[in-house]
């Protein structure tokens, strides 16, 4: 591996600015695996995120290795109509836009209706079902992260560099940002939908209508904002209840 870049300035900034943007394009992968994990037992969540992150840093590497192929996949392979031609990651975006939404609405559907958890299949083959669905949005996520890498760095080894580090924030938070969503449930639904919101942009990606990610974030960032100011403020009204109380 050629680590000849390490005098380069520019080299370095192009790591640090991927290493941003990885570890930014990782908080997309921790609430989904966040939402799916949660409808596990408690004692299966910890084995399952680290599975599941395990298999997308696999398939990171594995897309990594296969630049060429990578490429390859911008390559028309379906036209539609005069305007629009798809590409077979046109085609992995559009897919994987279309089960987030579906996923996440799901969800809020269950939520709305009451139905928190629905009859659950045996242990073995429910945690096998939310690995697989991991495995799928994962590849999703992971060309999109590798595509976004090869258009920013030359050097493979910037490449996964940080790609090891973005598997590293995730293994780091994932357990926690779980936790906090499961612990309130007006978090969990505004995380799943957050997961609406980045299944559109995955759509609107894929029919080559680009929205800046940018935007999403920042209204990632606003909204959650705004959800902390409001816990705070319902525990504080909850204290001086209790602390009101004969």
């Amino acid at each position: 591996m050629d680590f000849s870049w390490v005098n380069d300035g520019n080299a370095w900034a192009g790591l640090v600015a991927l290493l941003l943007l990885e570890v930014v394009l990782g908080i997309d992968n921790i609430v989904f695996l966040s939402i799916l994990t949660g409808r596990l037992p408690e004692a299966d969540r910890p084995r399952a995120r680290f599975t599941g992150l395990g298999l997308a840093f696999i398939m990171r590497l594995a897309l990594l290795f296969s630049i060429a192929w990578i490429m390859g996949l911008k390559e028309t392979v379906l036209p539609v109509g005069d305007f629009i031609k798809l590409s077979w990651k046109d085609i992995i975006l559009i897919t994987g836009g279309l089960f987030l939404i579906y996923k996440a609405v799901h969800e809020i559907h269950n939520k709305l209706e009451g139905v928190e958890h629905e009859a659950q299949p045996a242990a073995k083959s429910q945690f096998a079902g939310v690995i697989a669905q991991i495995v799928v949005i994962d590849l999703v996520f992971s060309l999109d992260s590798v595509i976004t890498a090869v258009g920013m760095v030359k050097h493979l080894s910037i490449m996964i560099i940080s790609v090891i580090a973005a598997i590293a924030f995730m293994l780091a938070f994932a357990g926690k940002v779980s936790e906090f969503i499961e612990k309130h449930p007006t978090v969990k639904m505004l995380a799943l939908a957050f997961l609406v919101l980045i299944g559109v942009n995955l759509l609107a990606e894929g029919f080559h209508q680009h929205i800046e990610k940018g935007f999403t974030y920042f209204a990632m960032a606003f909204s959650i904002g705004v959800e902390m100011l409001n816990l705070k403020m319902n525990a504080g009204k909850a204290i001086k209840l209790h602390g009101s109380e004969p």
